[in-house]
């Protein structure tokens, strides 16, 4: 674990965290001059038409899936994994895969997973650090805790366990932003370290970083731009974060973002000390 001890809140500008309460190419076709399709024409004439007869493949009840499809059979139905008594699903491989895009890019996917009491800074630190490695030619993408409510997580409250599934859905999210070889930072309180846990064992080994924003509750609320903090001890939002509900830190991360008082630190100071992190680790480069 990397400590880095910052002497004063380190986030200039407000955040804009309200996650812990309910406020909160498909490639172009061919002409069909180029298929000839003049000539099929031509010939289907000639045959009673059988060429230009659409074909329903699974009309037939005769027809089998185990014939017309081998792959799917023998030593790779160990593959497939049922969801249900009525979905059988097996993973496709493509011959694109995860080494090809980290040479296309120049770089290695990752998740950096920022968490933090809601007014830490997360949100900002996000997106300094997505500035300072665009500017490097490094292409990243934020899964913002707010923002993701916006649309995939919008049918689920700040329950407990609505709360998982919101960590468990932007993990998935993440894991596929790594695989494409993305660097993908999530911005999100996270509070409870199970369900960090579960993010962490989605990923290869090192490919999870684990980014603590360190500030105390009273710093936190002191900023508190929205005034949540302030609807939270007046008892308006249930189940807020470090009020009437618990943060549990980190135990093994990666690196800790250390703000106790003192000098004004720019997030994108910060930013840079994650970014070396990445650096040393490899990832800015295939």
């Amino acid at each position: 674990m990397s400590l880095v001890k910052l002497l004063k809140p380190s986030i200039c500008g407000p955040p804009r965290d309200i996650e812990s309460g309910p406020l909160a190419a498909v490639a172009p076709s061919l002409s069909t001059a180029k298929l000839g399709v003049s000539k099929v024409k031509k010939a289907g004439a000639a045959t009673g038409s059988r060429l230009l007869r659409p074909i329903k493949a699974m009309e037939d009840p005769t027809v089998s899936l185990r014939n017309d499809y081998p792959a799917i059979s023998g030593r790779n139905l160990h593959q497939m994994s049922t969801m249900d008594d009525s979905a059988n699903i097996v993973w496709h491989k493509c011959s694109v895969e995860k080494l090809d895009r980290q040479q296309l890019l120049k770089q290695k996917g990752c998740v950096i997973w920022i968490t933090g009491l809601s007014g830490s800074g997360k949100s900002t630190v996000a997106c300094a650090l997505s500035q300072g490695l665009h500017m490097r030619g490094k292409l990243t993408y934020i899964l913002d805790g707010d923002n993701v409510r916006h649309g995939l997580n919008r049918d689920l409250s700040f329950k407990a366990e609505d709360r998982a599934e919101n960590i468990r859905r932007i993990a998935e999210v993440a894991k596929l932003f790594a695989d494409a070889s993305i660097i993908c930072i999530a911005s999100l309180i996270s509070p409870y370290r199970k369900d960090r846990d579960a993010c962490r064992a989605l990923f290869p080994q090192g490919d999870f970083i684990e980014v603590y924003m360190d500030v105390p509750l009273h710093v936190c609320e002191n900023r508190d731009p929205k005034g949540l903090y302030k609807l939270a001890r007046a008892g308006k939002i249930k189940s807020f974060t470090g009020v009437d509900d618990p943060y549990e830190p980190p135990l093994k991360c990666e690196m800790v973002l250390q703000q106790k008082g003192g000098d004004c630190v720019s997030p994108g100071e910060m930013a840079e000390t994650v970014i070396s992190y990445l650096e040393e680790k490899g990832y800015l480069q295939a």
